[in-house]
């Protein structure tokens, strides 16, 4: 909606955090629970927020391999990691960090995973993806799933076209329609799937043996900066179609709400 750049990665994080599905969350915790180390993989991974949201429940050693096609928000991620952990040290192109008694190494690969999505160390036990699948087509889904061979993903925050505010407005209907359309288009993965990613995603892991644990993941926005700014980016995206003027669009940005939800479904595989 704004970009990728790490100031909108960090104004999104909390209500990433807050949003993400409890039961799905437990469910990889379980799987992995005894484990005395556990590699993970995370695509798409920005400033890093997966890691940060996932460091508690996951085994007390980790190693993690950041993956973006961005070389500054990786950059930028061994800066809020240092600043979030407890300790942080260099060790050339590995961060090690101390955080609440877990031993976390971090390293980062720049890829452009949209040609190949198996981009994750050959001895990776989890792949992890946070606002991703939506960014990518059915049939990129399709070959990421086939490239696990196996391997868990916990997937996040997926868009799945919900778009909801209170009290409501005349346009939202039409906003919401134009806004899934935009959704569609290519982010350099070919036809996105848009708001259909997540029941994608699930057909296809389901299809190839994975067991789910699934469930919705909606941001529930209170009047914010982020509030303000997600209305912005779907009024905008929505005037990008040509399905509403930007005149309706900027009278449904500019209309005051309690709150604003954007539906999203995570997954758990195994």
């Amino acid at each position: 909606m704004s970009g990728f750049s790490p100031e909108w990665l960090a104004l999104r994080e909390p209500a990433d955090n807050a949003a993400r599905n409890r039961a799905v969350l437990d469910a990889c915790a379980q799987h992995f629970a005894g484990r005395d180390v556990l590699r993970i993989c995370d695509l798409g991974a920005g400033t890093g927020s997966t890691l940060r949201a996932c460091a508690a429940f996951l085994p007390d050693m980790q190693q993690w391999t950041l993956v973006d096609h961005d070389a500054g928000n990786l950059a930028a991620a061994y800066d809020v990691l240092a600043g979030w952990a407890d300790a942080a040290s260099r060790a050339g192109d590995a961060l090690n960090l101390a955080w609440r008694g877990k031993a976390i190494n971090v390293r980062t690969r720049v890829r452009d995973f949209a040609r190949d999505p198996a981009c994750w160390p050959e001895n990776t036990n989890l792949v992890t993806a946070s606002a991703l699948f939506d960014l990518t087509s059915a049939a990129w889904i399709a070959r990421f799933v086939k490239a696990l061979q196996r391997t868990p993903l916990l997937g996040a925050l997926s868009f799945d076209g919900v778009i909801a505010g209170a009290p409501a407005h005349a346009l939202d209907a039409r906003i919401s329609a134009a806004f899934n359309q935009h959704q569609k288009s290519d982010k350099g993965f070919g036809p996105a799937a848009g708001p259909d990613a997540a029941r994608v995603l699930e057909e296809e892991l389901a299809e190839s043996g994975f067991a789910l644990t699934a469930g919705e993941s909606p941001w529930v926005l209170a009047p914010s900066d982020l509030q303000t700014a997600t209305a912005q980016g779907v009024a905008g995206a929505a005037v990008e179609t040509g399905a509403v003027t930007r005149a309706e669009a900027d009278e449904w940005r500019a209309h005051a709400r309690t709150q604003l939800v954007i539906g999203h479904r995570d997954v758990f595989a195994a």
